[in-house]
């Protein structure tokens, strides 16, 4: 009788939890199965006012057929102290997916663009802007933005079937940081003004816009911002160490896909002999003109930028985030109609630790919609928003959009998958298994009923 009662009250605890969520919350989670990594990026090297822009092929990643669950990053020193972003700017890091043939050399090009293009096949994201193709990628704000994904959400990744043949999966590291220790301007210094870098020309020797003050195009690889006179400070080595987490694929992982979008997207609908096709222009930075109304408070002024863009593909948005720089106050995803899918806000730090910096950006609030709550179509028309204070002038500034969409939404769990993964923990005589199976049906046959009458939830599969 003893392990009947058992039985019974392991059943009925199960399918209570099961009864009380709603159809979008009750799947099934593999949390305890995640496994996590802790690496370093190679070693930069920065003094006062130096810049470091490197492109690190073949970084040490997760290897095998897995689903990609976060990537966390943060700048720290040779004994693995944290570096707060007013001694040394994280501009941005990326990181890029890629296919190398397996008897290049690839991942010697450490800190170079220039790769042979026989060699490397990049996997970008499926976002529309081309010349944004990274999987992960944040900046000031990375050490108080969440990048976990969901359960039973995955980045698929390592698929043997998607490899082609001679190559082999690799990843490309991408890391700009600015030293601003004694800087004339650090804000400056981190927007890139070209006069306080003293440079005329990109970093291809070709001559500057005369109206272009400021950003990438100013602090590029072994650029330097102008430091106060007399100030010495040494040079000091310094790592990116990012934590990945992962799990390993199954068919209970729903892939999603990446899409960026960028306020400065020029979107161009073309007609031509196979149809109509869309062509983008993503500037990736703009600038922000300070406020000219003088009597106005500074909490007035604001600069607002927005653009259309044609959603590429269909899915079910399952998260979402916005990438500012120092002065932006929010960015919003809209759909045509003008509902709101997403409203990502920085959070500014007040301090002087690692991760609350006065003044920089720390953090950006993230979107987890209910699972098939919010459906995109391809063709469908979004609007970006971004929003910056104009009481002071910015230069460089960005408005991304990143966010993973999945082709579908994760099925319910089902009766019989939950005592498949319970029945080791229920040691059950015969009769108790009988009062196990009886009981599940007649409460999974209530439980339709009552789905039938509009209570609003879901059957459970049996």
């Amino acid at each position: 009788m003893r392990n009947l009662y058992q039985g019974w009250r392991i059943l009925v605890a199960i399918l209570l939890l099961g009864l009380s969520l709603p159809h979008s919350q009750a799947y099934l989670k593999n949390e305890k199965n995640i496994k996590s990594a802790v690496f370093l990026s190679p070693k930069f090297v920065l003094g006062p006012g130096s810049v470091e822009n490197k492109y690190y092929f073949g970084i040490d990643f997760p290897r095998g057929h897995i689903a990609l669950k976060s990537f966390d990053a943060e700048v720290v020193d040779e004994a693995g102290n944290p570096i707060p972003l007013h001694e040394t700017y994280l501009h941005h890091w990326v990181i890029m997916r890629y296919y190398a043939r397996k008897d290049s050399e690839v991942s010697a090009y450490d800190g170079n663009r220039v790769v042979r293009e026989s060699d490397f096949i990049p996997v970008r994201n499926d976002g529309v802007c081309h010349n944004i193709g990274q999987y992960f990628g944040l900046g000031s704000e990375t050490r108080g933005t969440e990048t976990h994904i969901p359960d039973p959400y995955g980045i698929e990744i390592g698929n043997p079937d998607e490899i082609p043949a001679g190559y082999e999966e690799g990843w490309m590291l991408n890391v700009h940081a600015i030293d601003t220790r004694g800087v004339e301007d650090r804000l400056g210094c981190t927007e890139c003004k070209c006069d306080l870098y003293n440079v005329t020309v990109d970093e291809y020797g070709n001559p500057l816009r005369p109206d272009y003050k400021g950003g990438l195009r100013c602090c590029y690889d072994h650029t330097q911002c102008r430091v106060k006179d007399g100030f010495e400070g040494v040079r000091r080595s310094l790592y990116l160490k990012y934590t990945v987490r992962w799990v390993d694929w199954d068919t209970s992982v729903v892939p999603v896909k990446i899409l960026i979008l960028d306020v400065t997207d020029t979107e161009k609908r073309l007609s031509n002999s196979t149809g109509l096709s869309i062509e983008h222009h993503c500037l990736v930075e703009y600038e922000v003109e300070p406020c000219k109304a003088t009597s106005m408070a500074d909490d007035a002024c604001s600069h607002t930028r927005w653009t259309s863009v044609t959603m590429p593909t269909d899915g079910y948005i399952i998260y979402g985030v916005a990438h500012q720089h120092s002065g932006g106050t929010g960015l919003t995803l809209y759909k045509e109609d003008g509902e709101v899918i997403c409203t990502s806000i920085p959070a500014y730090g007040n301090g002087t630790e690692a991760g609350n910096e006065a003044g920089y950006i720390v953090g950006m609030s993230t979107c987890y919609p209910q699972p098939g709550s919010i459906k995109l179509t391809a063709g469908e028309t979004l609007i970006v928003e971004s929003n910056y204070s104009s009481s002071l002038h910015h230069t460089g500034v960005m408005g991304l959009f990143y966010f993973m969409v999945a082709d579908r939404v994760p099925q319910p769990y089902s009766f019989f998958h939950v005592l498949s993964n319970n029945y080791k923990h229920m040691n059950l005589s015969a009769y108790a298994w009988a009062a196990v199976i009886l009981l599940g049906a007649v409460v999974a046959l209530r439980y339709h009923r009552r789905n039938k009458n509009g209570d609003g939830y879901q059957p459970i599969m049996v």
